[in-house]
């Protein structure tokens, strides 16, 4: 299993508005040229994240987005579904709507899949944006070398 790039960007766009936003909106044109991903794509993106009431636009000169809740109310589950669906390998295990199966009564692999997609979602439901942040400030930290 694999995330598009829809997933992958939507959660570096989001990890750089909780990291670098605050009191004051962020410009797409700014997070775009940080996390390197085309402003054209990140517009789509922020949109959807955005109808999904994960992020709040401010229009005007000094406009931009900001997160629609605090960092440690967001997870990356709820960013990744958003913009992906579901995070089931097999339809017939999807949290919403599953495909009935004519053999799902005897299905030995629906099991797995099962298994797969409750694990997927324990992972990234228990990781928000504030996990993300500390995750990085721990890392620049390690990776500081001072020099007396």
């Amino acid at each position: 299993m694999r995330l598009s790039t829809k997933g992958r960007y939507g959660v570096k766009a989001m990890f750089d508005l909780a990291l670098h936003g605050g009191e004051s909106p962020l410009p797409l044109k700014t997070i775009a040229e940080r996390q390197e991903i085309s402003e054209p794509y990140l517009e789509q993106l922020i949109s959807t994240l955005r109808k999904s009431g994960l992020v709040h636009s401010v229009r005007g000169a000094h406009g931009g987005y900001l997160l629609a809740d605090s960092p440690d109310q967001i997870t990356v589950g709820s960013i990744i579904r958003s913009l992906e669906g579901s995070m089931a390998p097999a339809d017939c295990v999807a949290e919403e709507e599953p495909v009935d199966c004519s053999k799902a009564d005897c299905c030995v692999t629906r099991g797995v899949w099962e298994k797969i997609r409750i694990s997927i979602d324990n992972v990234i439901d228990s990781i928000t944006l504030q996990d993300m942040i500390d995750d990085y400030n721990e890392l620049c930290k390690q990776n500081k070398m001072y020099y007396i």
